[in-house]
């Protein structure tokens, strides 16, 4: 007999404790939502948290943006992860499992234990209060999806000290634009990775991004690539190298330190159209109860749990696997790729991954699920997957295809199809919007429902007010118009919250004025409670999950020489594939030929990475701009997606509108060959 689902016990944990009953999930949801202080409370109790100073409310004050969420209360992630070591170590269960391309290649994988973790974090902790991080010092790392990362991580939390990371695939313009505006005192690097195969060396990028964070008075060196690398090539006067090996292994201790619930804990980035990646502040509190609701609640996580989901550091998805701690779970790691070494595509590696760990859930962007499908992967050929119980996608909508494909492949549970729980949120705020409700129908195309303490609707255009219409059925902005603990506590260094006003809150207005967020995705709410998301609804590239800012390609394009404008879109599909084009206006008498499109694309996997490279690059002669100078990527997108340009672009606005007769015939032919 199948054990209850954890949102099950919730609702018999409200039941027993408030005397509360819902007849089915939508009125849960409803009253998660109407009810905010009473719900996030109720959470705070079901899930044992503690705090070491008394308070009062959830929600002391309710606006947005500008919640006060749980004033009073102290905890800390990092005790909240080791709050589990010796009850899960007293069972036998790892903390950590993982395995790097070398390692599956032998069919081996290792394992970190619980009192391992608590060890290695307290003396890495320990190590840097000696070098003098303190409570609000910024700790970056340059490192990618191994157990050191996360040991790294929980030190910095444990100290109050404030994380931020990169994967080391990406270029050192994407970094610099990052760290740079955090001024870090510390980076904790490794000195290379291996992905597909390649051993690809870091040690002249970091130089190169160390020569330019004169704020970083130490630097935390891992070999990874070469035991024998000699961390000195990174030192400098006022700025030594330490080996984080040795630094993680000492002797001295240090435990996680009470932290106000609004303490800053890391600094994520989710760019937008314009400007430098933004730099997003989340705090312990709204991290800890927001990660225990969407890993427990909607994803069904069990402290006997194995929990994978596919990542690189570099994307919030690594941020919500290492969560999976919070609940006493194991977390199983995979640094490399996907999809095997370059020479020799091999799809299956994540099965023999998840099947060597006995992984009981798998998650993954919903590209990599496509390209399993292609290559015709059947994944229980690659070894025992009688574990899995459940599959997760994220990043861009599953097709239907992929829905049959993990079916008919992957083993019944409990005599039923697999469940398949997709979700969708973002980087913003660390969580989702739309989730996974165990024991539910799931349809193919849509997400099962509207995750618990989220006021997610589709609105359609804003009135002169501000104010938007509720849709049902019918695609429109997905908003959001209740506060969550997760969201931003500010962006860093932005006066006035200007630019993460703008951000979020440019477009809706409740109807007592009130701030109503705005995600930048197409919703539709269907009938039975599901949702679906047809892309995003602004001009932000989302490649694989992971997105990017517009103006960061253009930075690595428009330094070649050749490049006077240029201007990409990325178009996302309900259920298929996105589609990238980059525009580029060169300069007079010059085409774009074999050559120059390799030094664009090149260009841009250096300053960026590999994902953001376009599918395919056209000379124009004029990118479409506004009076007042500004690109028009989102009515170009809206085009290319089939709308007809009189009804997105405004001609009388332009400062260039004849160079609109290109494109329309470019989106014109792509219509005709997606016809036939």
């Amino acid at each position: 007999m199948a054990a209850p689902h954890e949102l099950d016990r919730y609702r018999d944990f409200l039941a027993r404790t408030q005397g509360l009953s819902f007849t089915d999930y939508e009125a849960l949801w409803r009253w998660s939502i109407s009810e905010l202080d009473a719900f996030w409370l109720s959470l705070w109790d079901f899930f044992e948290l503690h705090s070491d100073t008394p308070f009062g409310d959830a929600l002391s004050e309710d606006r947005m943006p500008g919640a006060r969420w749980f004033a009073g209360a102290t905890l800390n992630h990092a005790a909240q992860v080791l709050r589990h070591a010796d009850a899960a170590a007293a069972a036998g269960r790892p903390a950590i499992l993982w395995a790097t391309e070398a390692m599956l290649a032998r069919g081996e994988r290792a394992e970190l234990s619980w009192p391992e973790l608590r060890a290695q974090v307290g003396a890495l902790a320990a190590s840097l209060q000696r070098l003098g991080v303190q409570r609000g010092d910024r700790v970056v790392a340059y490192l990618p999806n191994i157990p050191h990362t996360v040991v790294a991580f929980l030190a910095c939390a444990s100290l109050g000290a404030i994380w931020s990371v990169c994967s080391p695939d990406m270029g050192p313009v994407a970094v610099l634009d990052r760290f740079r505006q955090i001024e870090p005192k510390v980076l904790i690097a490794v000195d290379g990775y291996t992905y597909a195969g390649q051993a690809v060396d870091r040690m002249d990028t970091l130089a190169a991004v160390l020569g330019q964070l004169p704020s970083v008075e130490h630097v935390l060196l891992l070999p990874w690539l070469d035991a024998g690398v000699d961390e000195q090539r990174l030192a400098a006067p006022l700025r030594p190298a330490y080996r984080f090996d040795a630094l993680a292994g000492g002797d001295e201790h240090l435990d996680p330190l009470p932290l106000p619930f609004e303490h800053p804990l890391w600094i994520v980035y989710s760019s937008g159209t314009t400007g430098l990646p933004k730099p997003i502040v989340h705090g312990h509190g709204g991290i800890v109860l927001e990660a225990l609701k969407l890993q427990v609640l909607h994803g069904d996580l069990r402290p006997e749990d194995r929990f994978h989901w596919y990542s690189s550091t570099g994307w919030i998805m690594w941020n919500c696997q290492v969560n999976a701690l919070l609940a006493g779970a194991s977390i199983c790691l995979f640094d490399g790729s996907p999809g095997g070494p370059r020479e020799a595509p091999d799809w299956g590696t994540l099965w023999r991954f998840a099947a060597l760990t006995r992984a009981s859930f798998v998650g993954a962007g919903a590209a990599f699920y496509a390209s399993c499908l292609k290559a015709g992967v059947r994944p229980q050929q690659q070894g025992d997957l009688s574990a899995l119980r459940g599959v997760g996608s994220t990043g861009s909508p599953l097709a239907d295809e992929c829905y049959d494909w993990i079916w008919q492949q992957l083993p019944a549970v409990d005599g039923a199809p697999i469940w398949i729980s997709c979700i969708a949120g973002g980087t913003d705020f660390a969580g989702a919007f739309l989730g996974g409700l165990p024991g539910a129908p799931v349809r193919r195309g849509q997400m099962q429902c509207r995750c618990l303490g989220a006021a997610v609707q589709a609105y359609g255009e804003p009135d002169a007010q501000g104010r938007g219409q509720v849709l049902l059925d019918e695609v429109g902005e997905l908003v959001c118009t209740r506060p969550m603990p997760s969201m931003p506590l500010r962006f860093w260094n932005d006066p006035g919250d200007r630019r993460y006003r703008e951000s979020y809150f440019d477009m809706y207005r409740g109807p007592n004025g009130e701030g109503i967020w705005r995600h930048g995705d197409w919703l539709r709410i269907t009938p039975e409670g599901g949702a679906i998301i047809y892309g995003r609804s602004d001009a932000t590239i989302n490649r694989h999950g992971i997105r990017m800012g517009t103006a960061e390609l253009y930075r690595a394009v428009e330094a070649l020489p050749e490049v006077l404008d240029s201007l990409v879109v990325d178009l996302e599909y309900l259920g298929r594939e996105s589609y990238m084009p980059l525009f580029v206006v060169l300069r007079e008498g010059l085409a774009l030929d074999a050559a120059l499109q390799q030094r664009l694309r090149q260009a841009i996997r250096e300053a960026l990475s590999a994902r953001h490279v376009p599918n395919e690059v056209f000379q124009v002669s004029a990118i479409p701009r506004t009076l007042s100078g500004k690109k028009m990527e989102l009515p170009v997108k809206k085009l290319l997606l089939g709308a007809a340009a009189d009804t997105v672009f405004k001609r009388d606005a332009m400062a260039n509108a004849s160079c609109l007769a290109w494109f329309e015939d470019f989106a014109a032919r792509r219509a005709e060959r997606a016809a036939h």
